[in-house]
């Protein structure tokens, strides 16, 4: 089962990214946790410093943006 967090304080573009994972891991039909942090002290324990950020597994795949649903499957499928 694959771990995800989306790291953001709820903000339009941390809600369009939550989607995304969602859709990216319906689409898969994976096996995963989607977790939303919002506590700033959790988000800066990863050393990110711009939302939205996406953790896969512990790893920062991608932060400051929102990432396509394609990027997503992307990095889920590995």
């Amino acid at each position: 089962m694959k771990d995800i967090k989306i790291l953001g304080t709820g903000c339009p573009k941390c809600k369009q990214t939550t989607a995304v994972v969602e859709e990216a891991v319906h689409k898969l039909g994976i096996d995963a946790r989607v977790e939303k942090v919002e506590d700033i002290v959790e988000i800066m324990k990863y050393n990110v410093l711009s939302t939205p950020a996406v953790v896969v597994d512990g790893s920062v795949v991608f932060k400051g943006r929102v990432p396509s649903t394609s990027e997503m499957e992307t990095i889920l499928a590995r």
